[in-house]
């Protein structure tokens, strides 16, 4: 399968997605600036990195969001492209309307840096049929507004349809984020966002590979 990453001014976690998706599928993903309008027909998997994109003014991926690549992305996820948003990526995702609710800021007012334990609450998604229901990993984070809020109606939803895919594991929550919600998909179970860092622990050299699975869901590349 064939990935893409996309590349904004201040995204600072492109090079650590390109690593990872090359080394789990032996394929470098394509990469795609902000001002690209079309994406290659050829790509499975598109994916927004984390960092900072445009300083993080008005308002964390707010600027981002309304880039003409995000339009193309759009596209591609009404077509079934799976798209994945990983902590800026998430917010961007959230501003463009192609997830629901709002990250706001930690409610510690800091950021946040370590690793925290993250519990699969879906794993029947294509990010995680790697994983079992309810397992718990490890997995970086590193944000300042990952405080996740969305209006109760929506909420009910998002948990009645399986949307919650990921939590911070009981009591561990980082950053205030309602039902301890860590990663929501959308209805049509293609477009993921998630606050937490997978790509930074893939393999034994990070200290362990529990994040490896999203993308090797992803991707198809699952071991038998």
């Amino acid at each position: 399968m064939k990935s893409a990453v996309v590349q904004l001014p201040g995204l600072n976690r492109d090079r650590d997605m390109i690593a990872a998706l090359t080394k789990i599928s032996g394929q470098a993903p394509i990469t795609v600036w902000q001002t690209e309008t079309s994406i290659p027909d050829d790509v499975d998997l598109i994916v927004i990195p984390g960092g900072f994109s445009y300083g993080d003014y008005l308002r964390c991926g707010a600027i981002a969001a309304r880039m003409p690549v995000m339009q193309a992305i759009k596209e591609k996820a009404e077509k079934g492209v799976k798209v994945l948003g990983v902590c800026n990526g998430f917010q961007i995702l959230v501003e463009a309307g192609m997830l629901p609710g709002a990250l706001m800021r930690n409610a510690s007012l800091k950021f946040v840096c370590k690793e925290i334990k993250l519990q699969v609450v879906n794993a029947e998604t294509d990010f995680t049929r790697a994983y079992a229901a309810g397992q718990i990993i490890r997995c970086p984070i590193a944000h300042h507004d990952g405080n996740y809020f969305v209006e109760a109606e929506t909420l009910k939803s998002l948990e009645g349809n399986g949307q919650v895919v990921f939590k911070y594991a009981e009591g561990t929550n980082p950053n205030g984020s309602l039902n301890d919600i860590a990663g929501i998909i959308n209805e049509k179970g293609n477009v993921l966002g998630m606050m937490p860092h997978p790509e930074n622990l893939i393999e034994a050299a990070h200290g362990g590979s529990d994040g490896r699975g999203i993308f090797a869901s992803a991707l198809d590349v699952i071991a038998a």
